[in-house]
C-alpha cells in the first residue's frame, strides 16, 4: 500500500526543517540559551545542542541540510520497473501466493538490475518509496467454505469445550458452593 503522500520527507518539508535551523543559527549569534531556542522552535534541546556545536565547528554551512542519509541504488526507470512489478502482484512475478515479502522483493531487484541489497535496505527502499508493511488477511485465497461448513458441522460440538452446569452458589471459583 502507498501512502497518499509518498514516503519520507517531501521538498517543501526537508525546506521547512532547514528553516528551522537557519532560525536557530540567527538566535545563536543572538546568544539565546538553548533551552529557549528549543521551546520557540519546538524542538528538542538536544538537537538545538547539535546545531549549535555544528554551528560553532563549521558556522552557518554545518547546520545546512546534507540531504537523504542514502541515496537509492536504483535510477528512475528502475524504481519505475519496481513500482509497475509491485503494483501487478505477486501472481504475476510467478508466485503462488498474494504476498509479497522483502527476499522476494529483494529477488526481483537483483534480477532486474542486478543491484544487491539486505533485507534491511529493501525495506528501506519500499518505505522511501511510499510502501507500508501490510499484514495479510488470514483468510487464505484457496479456502473453500463449503468444506469448512461441513467440518463444523461434523466435529464443532466435539471440540467445543463443556461450559458448567449453572447450579446455586457463588460465583467465586474459591468458594465449595460454587465447584
Amino acid at each position: 500500500m502507498r501512502y497518499a503522500q509518498g514516503g519520507g520527507l517531501t521538498a517543501e518539508e526537508r525546506a521547512r526543517r532547514e528553516q528551522v535551523r537557519l532560525r536557530a543559527v540567527e538566535m545563536f549569534e543572538e546568544r539565546v540559551a538553548a533551552a529557549e531556542i528549543a521551546r520557540e522552535l519546538r524542538v528538542t534541546p538536544r538537537s538545538v545542542c547539535r546545531w549549535r556545536r555544528a554551528w560553532l565547528a563549521a558556522g552557518p554551512a554545518g547546520v545546512a541540510s546534507r540531504g537523504q542519509a542514502a541515496r537509492c541504488r536504483l535510477d528512475g526507470t528502475q524504481l519505475a520497473w519496481l513500482e509497475e512489478r509491485l503494483r501487478a502482484g505477486p501472481a504475476a512475478a510467478g508466485y503462488r501466493d498474494q504476498r509479497w515479502t522483502l527476499a522476494r522483493v529483494r529477488d526481483l531487484i537483483t534480477a532486474e538490475s542486478g543491484v544487491e541489497y539486505t533485507l534491511p535496505g529493501v525495506w528501506y527502499l519500499l518505505r522511501r518509496e511510499g510502501w507500508s508493511c501490510q499484514m495479510g488477511a488470514r483468510r487464505a485465497a484457496e479456502r473453500d467454505d463449503a468444506r469448512v461448513a461441513a467440518w463444523e458441522a461434523r466435529t464443532w460440538d466435539e471440540a467445543k469445550r463443556p461450559r458448567r452446569p449453572s447450579a446455586p452458589g457463588s460465583s467465586l471459583r474459591t468458594r465449595p458452593a460454587s465447584r
